[in-house]
């Protein structure tokens, strides 16, 4: 929008992303760790695997709630109410971990009240966004979000890894400190989270899924993402796993987390630039067809060669994922947009527990190889029928109103 000030000098949105890179950055830490601490504690593939399910369950089973909560409450209160759960959370873990009386069933719980947090955070988090930032440069602060995650996703497994290394309570705690920054910045910020409410008015979960169904391109980019959530969650698994089986330290293991971060980082930085050279089409595709360097472990089964391969991966998911922020913010009303954001996010996320889960069992009852094919095939099968797809050739302009960009 012509007139509005840069990012860099949007006051609110600087203390937003600031206090979301140091708390995202104490859960990247913990992220690692809890997997790491259920291998350690049963030695089990398929258990670990289990975190990693547990861990994203909630993005299906809280989201309609934390959709319906974002567009009645005050979302500024929503937020800071949910930074408090996940630090409680996480430091029950970390006192428990300190004191020995650590168990799996434990880890399991405090993993899913964790992100359960995290869902109803990120449902006010949407909307404080758009409240923050002009309609036209909320492509740019997409991308900006994902360059702050890409950051963390960087720095925060190698800390992860070797704060368990030293003692394994530590980057729990760290996490349960990392919360109050968050609180800080929301605390900090003048504008309100939400436009004006009717009173009175019902907020249905049904309401918000209804509008964000009937578009086409959300709902087709929607299934295709679900399928390949299916390789970028279960693939860090088999690495993390494989990795440990090979006698590599916890640092090491989140050095590789951190090369996907390293690519992510790469992707986001670029995606400004790749938006401009490229048809959004073939940027949304990218990241589907690029599932075929999975081949490449098929091929040469190294836990090397996978970690590379994952991370060229995860270099185009930016460049999919600010697009698909861009679009939703465009074309759903503020008033819907807790909803219909959690109902997207929870039929995108309903495959995400069966990645880590498939990547676990497989790896316990056959091989690497068969776990790789079995999480990357789908998403192949979503680059070919997403290339056919009717939605993805007629793409809404992010000029359009929502009215038009939505027929």
């Amino acid at each position: 929008m012509e007139g509005s000030p840069s990012l860099r000098r949007n006051r609110d949105f600087v203390l937003l992303q600031s206090g979301q890179l140091l708390s995202t950055f104490g859960s990247a830490m913990s992220a690692i760790a809890y997997p790491l601490l259920m291998l350690v504690l049963t030695g089990s593939a398929a258990k670990t695997g289990y975190v990693g399910a547990i861990q994203f369950a909630p993005l299906v089973l809280i989201s309609p709630v934390a959709g319906i909560a974002a567009d009645r409450f005050d979302r500024r209160r929503l937020m800071i109410a949910s930074d408090v759960a996940g630090a409680a959370a996480v430091g029950v873990l970390a006192a428990a971990v300190l004191t020995h009386h650590a168990r799996p069933w434990l880890i399991l719980l405090v993993a899913f009240v964790d992100t359960s947090a995290t869902v109803v955070f990120r449902a006010g988090n949407v909307g404080a966004l758009k409240a923050v930032v002009p309609q036209g440069q909320l492509a740019d602060a997409a991308s900006v979000t994902m360059a702050r995650m890409s950051v963390v996703r960087l720095a925060g497994p190698p800390a992860g890894g070797a704060l368990f290394g030293l003692t394994r309570g530590l980057p729990f705690l760290a996490d349960a400190v990392s919360y109050v920054f968050s609180t800080i910045s929301l605390l900090l910020m003048r504008v309100p989270f939400q436009e004006e409410r009717a009173s009175g008015a019902r907020t249905r979960f049904r309401e918000g899924l209804v509008y964000f169904w009937r578009i086409p391109f959300l709902r087709t980019t929607m299934g295709m993402i679900a399928a390949s959530n299916l390789a970028a969650v279960g693939v860090p698994i088999v690495v993390i796993v494989l990795a440990h089986r090979h006698g590599l330290s916890s640092a090491a293991i989140g050095g590789f987390v951190a090369l996907q971060g390293l690519m992510l980082l790469a992707g986001s930085v670029l995606s400004p630039f790749l938006r401009r050279v490229f048809p959004m089409r073939a940027i949304l595709l990218s990241e589907f067809w690029m599932a075929l360097v999975y081949a490449s472990f098929l091929a040469f089964p190294n836990v090397y060669v996978l970690a590379v391969a994952a991370s060229l991966h995860a270099f185009w998911f930016p460049n999919t994922d600010s697009a698909m922020m861009a679009y939703s913010y465009l074309l759903i009303p503020d008033r819907l947009l807790g909803r219909a954001t959690a109902a997207s996010n929870a039929l995108r996320a309903s495959s995400a527990p069966l990645g880590p889960l498939a990547a676990g069992l497989l790896l316990s009852h056959s091989s690497p190889r068969l776990a790789v094919l079995v999480l990357s095939a789908p998403v192949v099968v979503a680059a070919v029928l997403g290339t056919l797809s009717r939605a993805t050739r007629n793409l809404p302009s992010l000029d359009a109103s929502p009215a038009a960009a939505g027929s």
